[in-house]
């Protein structure tokens, strides 16, 4: 055979064998996953645009439970399988939140900016070393860029710090003021009470706002009151008095979590139950027009 046909072999046997070989770095890095420390996969990787599109007019606000044997993985399909425009996260640790941003990124091509609004460092709900503990808090994930944040402390949270998160973004293609808080714990009604004073004041500013958070109490709770006569919730039989069934929030049936909404109005909404967490996934589609 001539010499220029074995080289030519040659040639194709070594290609294929680089080509193997990539395909087998791939399925490596998919199955093993990203090597760095974090588990979050390397900047380089990451899509510059968005694979899928978000649902423009989706906001979305979820108690992701902490301490709570949760995957971050599983965190990130849940907000996934909705693709909000806007999430509202609360007990949420800054580190968990970056892997929940990098998954969301890497798995499932949806791309979102990150404010967080912590209001502890504490080492038994977010790791980290004693000495520089993990922050816990607050979280807004937006597809859209945020500005005029403010970070918050409540001047009373109660059993723990409490506090809110305030942006100001976009959503449903209009520019809108939103809010995501989580409430003094349950039977600290007086606290909860001076924390929704504060924060209605601040909502008041705004002709249009959307209030996200866990309030740590039920529709009628007297110390919501200012809240209703600030704005609605999304579910319209929820109120401080109930006109039908106010579908609960959580796995011990009680209505906490609201998507509250100032000069917005709602289109529809979902309660989702998961295991991922003892609160219930809530999203509404508004219409800001």
């Amino acid at each position: 055979m001539p010499r220029g046909v074995h080289l030519e072999e040659a040639t194709v046997l070594r290609s294929g064998m680089r080509l193997l070989a990539g395909v087998m770095t791939v399925v490596c890095m998919v199955l093993v996953g990203p090597s760095a420390p974090s588990g979050a996969v390397s900047a380089g990787s990451l899509p510059v645009e968005p694979v899928r599109d978000v649902v423009p007019n989706r906001v979305m606000t979820w108690n992701i439970c902490n301490p709570c044997e949760t995957s971050n993985v599983d965190r990130a399909a849940e907000i996934a399988a909705y693709a909000p425009q806007v999430i509202g996260l609360q007990e949420a640790c800054v580190r968990d939140v970056e892997l929940i941003r990098d998954y969301l990124e890497n798995l499932h091509g949806l791309v979102y900016h990150v404010e967080y609004g912590t209001v502890l460092r504490n080492w038994g709900r977010c790791g980290g070393a004693p000495w520089s503990p993990g922050a816990f808090g607050q979280a807004v994930l937006s597809a859209a860029p945020m500005t005029d944040v403010v970070k918050a402390e409540y001047p009373d949270g109660g059993s723990e710090d409490r506090g809110y998160v305030a942006v100001t973004t976009t959503v449903g293609g209009r520019s809108v003021r939103v809010f995501n808080t989580h409430l003094a714990q349950r039977r600290q009604e007086a606290v909860r009470a001076g924390q929704v004073r504060v924060l209605a004041a601040e909502a008041a500013r705004h002709d249009r706002a959307i209030l996200l958070g866990d309030f740590n109490a039920v529709p009628d709770a007297p110390e919501l009151a200012p809240m209703w006569v600030l704005a609605t919730d999304t579910d319209p039989q929820c109120g401080p008095s109930p006109t039908g069934t106010c579908q609960p929030t959580t796995d011990w049936q009680s209505k906490f979590d609201y998507v509250f909404l100032r000069g917005i109005t709602p289109l529809g909404h979902r309660v989702l139950p998961t295991p991922a967490s003892d609160h219930h996934v809530l999203h509404t589609d508004v219409d800001l027009g």
